[in-house]
């Protein structure tokens, strides 16, 4: 066991050794290669055979979700055809360990014809991919983490690095936004998180618990049980908040009034100044809140303290945002 151990250990610590060495290259080539890709009016095209294939694919992806249109082209189909994917406007992001991979160093004429920009990432300066790229990046590395030195494993942890620092880079320069990257992944707990707003889960209308100051307690009760929200607002003129009364108010009311309680007024025993949120904030930040406040339902109000729905940690729940 011990020795598995060891090799899982030394294979990791390579691998993050060949990203460590990307630190100090990050220089004026990758500056370059940003400017390059943030003005590319088409879309950026990743292509890599093999394991630089596989990292390409990732690369596109991310590059896809993240406001950079992207797409991959698999260069050995390219020569087939399928370099048609490729017009005027885009740019390439060819990957290649050794920079001599045939099926990429065919697509180049062609490329150069369509007077398309080239952005490599190698592990070989000296290479065909290299020499003729507009910019080149270098993504080498000192030794794979196979013993053999065969199979291509710290030098495509290296290239996907290299390309998430692409990605994300190029996200800050065009200011791209959490309600962006929304916009690109509606399915899923990650859309409901960053596309659902409190307005679009919480109670509105006369499903809203509320009662007015003057109301006494025993009918406020009837209020909370009825629409079972474990809370009534209470409302003054024109639906203005003046506090909440919560199921444990009524619990704290119990034990220190006894019987008296029935006949006290909702004015008595109401928090004033409650927690509120407005109804166009993420409903992922009422989470938050609730966290914080250790609390479980919230009064949606607007600037004026006018009460338009409740939100309770259950709907947040149902709708995946938990």
């Amino acid at each position: 066991m011990n020795e598995i151990i060891e090799n899982a250990r030394r294979i990791l610590a390579i691998e993050a050794e060949a990203v460590n060495a990307l630190v100090d290259r990050v220089g004026q080539s990758f500056v370059d290669a940003v400017d390059l890709l943030h003005a590319c009016t088409g879309k950026v095209v990743v292509t890599g055979m093999g394991k630089s294939g596989i990292i390409g694919k990732k690369i596109a992806a991310t590059l896809a979700s993240t406001g950079t249109p992207s797409l991959f082209l698999n260069p050995a189909e390219g020569s087939h055809g399928d370099v048609g994917m490729v017009s005027k406007g885009d740019v390439v992001l060819a990957i290649s360990n050794s920079g001599e991979t045939e099926e990429i160093v065919r697509l180049l004429p062609t490329l150069k014809r369509l007077d398309i920009k080239i952005v490599s990432m190698t592990g070989n300066s000296l290479s065909v991919l290299a020499k003729r790229a507009d910019v080149a990046l270098d993504v080498s590395v000192k030794e794979e983490a196979c013993p053999m030195g065969l199979a291509p494993t710290a030098s495509t942890t290296a290239a996907l690095a290299m390309g998430d620092a692409l990605a994300i880079t190029l996200l800050g320069k065009k200011g791209f936004t959490e309600e962006d990257f929304a916009f690109f992944h509606p399915g899923g707990s990650l859309g409901r998180r960053l596309l659902l707003t409190v307005e679009d889960l919480m109670h509105t209308g006369n499903v809203i618990p509320a009662v007015g100051i003057d109301t006494l307690m025993k009918e406020a009760i009837i209020e909370i049980s009825s629409k079972r929200l474990g809370i009534t607002t209470v409302a003054g003129p024109d639906r203005k908040l003046q506090g909440v009364i919560t199921d444990g108010d009524l619990r704290r009311g119990l034990e220190k009034w006894g019987e008296d309680f029935f006949s006290l007024r909702a004015a008595d025993v109401m928090t004033v100044r409650p927690r509120t949120i407005t109804k166009n904030v993420l409903a992922a930040k009422a989470v938050a809140m609730m966290e914080k406040y250790a609390i479980t339902v919230l009064v949606v109000a607007d600037e004026e303290s006018t009460i338009e729905g409740v939100l309770h940690l259950h709907d947040l729940l149902k709708a995946g945002i938990v």
